[in-house]
């Protein structure tokens, strides 16, 4: 791709051609011809707010999604949501289709809806997230929205990506908060206690609230809220708490952590790029039946015949 097309390409975007971004997205996620040229192109200093949604699996964040969007949408901001879908393990197909979940706003000219799988990533979010997100940044959005599958390490993960941190819990999370307490304490700018029209919801606010005292930072307090996402109930009060998140937090100290964060992942992946799973998984059937297979020896031997081919 040459200059004059990926500067097309990246006018196109920011003049709002969902076309061209979404052109541009696939390009990215999959390495394609002009990803690399693309990417050096960004403007990476874009103030478009990055929204991230986790917590456990069942807590209903793409409901919560989708009521939040419908809100935004109807005020006339423009919405970009990037769903992150776990994979198959055996076929690194994505298992669930997120957008499925918010088809109502298919056809809305205000809401970008794209899914990412996570293609064997050890965390809950793609590893070309951070790129794709960058990419949402040169569009002419208002806001950007990453769900993550809401497994293991995403939670951690989304704290390096979004500018603020919601976590969605249900009134049954009530043990796995206190198992997972010191992780998701620290990463959530904003708690949601979803489904609130069930029984023990009150319960969990009131003891998110009291773990939350010895979490609190010097210019935010995290709110505990109440929302009944089926029902669009507590979502102008999100709103609310995230437009005042974002004016509460240090920019600055937030970017360069933020920045850290994705320089690390970037090298990271940088360094795993010849590394392919299925690949992987065909040496590892060749070897396995060897009567003094070792899988330490297996993996230093791989390694070095990678280092050695490139």
């Amino acid at each position: 791709m040459t200059q004059q097309e990926v500067n097309a390409l990246l006018n196109k975007i920011s003049q709002g051609d969902r076309k061209a971004l979404a052109r541009a997205i696939t390009v990215v996620e999959n390495s394609l011809d002009g990803s690399t040229e693309i990417l050096f192109n960004l403007n990476t200093v874009s103030k478009v707010p990055v929204v991230g949604v986790t917590g456990p699996p069942g807590a209903g964040k793409s409901t919560l999604i989708n009521a939040l969007i419908t809100t935004l949408s109807a005020t006339g901001k423009r919405i970009a949501i990037l769903a992150v879908d776990p994979t198959s393990p055996f076929n690194f197909g994505s298992l669930l289709g997120d957008r499925l979940r918010m088809s109502e706003h298919f056809t809305d000219p205000n809401i970008f809806i794209r899914s990412l799988a996570t293609r064997g990533s050890l965390g809950g979010l793609s590893e070309r997230v951070i790129e794709i997100v960058d990419l949402l940044r040169v569009a002419d959005f208002d806001m950007i929205i990453v769900e993550t599958v809401g497994v293991g390490q995403s939670e951690v993960e989304i704290a390096g990506l979004a500018d603020t941190t919601i976590v969605v819990v249900v009134p049954e999370s009530g043990d796995e908060i206190q198992t997972l307490k010191s992780g998701i304490m620290e990463i959530a700018d904003i708690f949601v206690v979803n489904k609130c029209d069930r029984e023990g919801s009150d319960t969990l606010a009131n003891s998110l609230q009291k773990m939350l005292h010895d979490f609190r930072s010097n210019n935010w307090s995290v709110p505990v809220l109440k929302a009944s996402a089926t029902n669009k109930e507590g979502i102008p009060a999100l709103i609310d708490a995230i437009e005042k998140h974002q004016l509460a937090i240090n920019q600055n100290e937030k970017r360069i952590h933020l920045l850290s964060q994705k320089a690390y992942h970037l090298i990271q992946q940088a360094r795993m790029k010849d590394i392919h799973k299925p690949e992987l998984v065909s040496a590892l059937q060749q070897a396995i039946y060897s009567s003094n297979f070792n899988l330490y020896l297996f993996v230093d031997q791989y390694l070095k015949r990678k280092i050695g081919d490139s």
